[in-house]
């Protein structure tokens, strides 16, 4: 039986593929594992534990995957954002359609809140004088 080449290489530490091929030597009866921890140059129950490490990430990698593209956390946040930039658009051309209907109408409702209040207009003395008391180290901007 004639073996494919491979033409993608094996990612991982150069020791990691020796323990690699170790381990496969052993699952396909090449070595004993008493050999192949001698080759290893690590203890038998330390290569058992390896072994059985080694056959856990085989049969893991071989778990069915879901199929489709799966989205990441990164990519859900900017779903979600996009839906609330959208919603946030729908809710501004609601009110704008509900304000627009009550003026047609003569209707005067206060139930839907407005994006800024008025600012109270200001007497301009006012403001200086609050100024003037607020100068640093009690001045009081007064010549006396």
């Amino acid at each position: 039986m004639k073996i494919p080449k491979r033409t993608t290489a094996l990612q991982g530490s150069e020791t990691a593929r020796k323990l690699g091929v170790v381990v496969l030597e052993v699952l396909g009866g090449v070595k004993t594992p008493t050999e192949a921890s001698a080759a290893a140059e690590m203890s038998l129950p330390r290569y058992y534990a390896l072994e059985t490490r080694a056959l856990q990430g085989l049969v893991g990698a071989l778990e069915p995957r879901p199929k489709g593209r799966q989205r990441s956390a990164a990519g859900e946040l900017v779903a979600l954002q996009k839906d609330k930039t959208r919603l946030e658009r729908e809710l501004g051309r609601t009110r704008a359609l509900v304000r627009a209907t009550q003026r047609t109408m003569g209707i005067v409702s206060k139930a839907l809140p407005k994006g800024r209040r008025r600012r109270r207009p200001t007497v301009r003395a006012l403001k200086v004088v609050a100024t003037l008391r607020s100068t640093p180290n009690g001045e009081t901007g007064e010549e006396g």
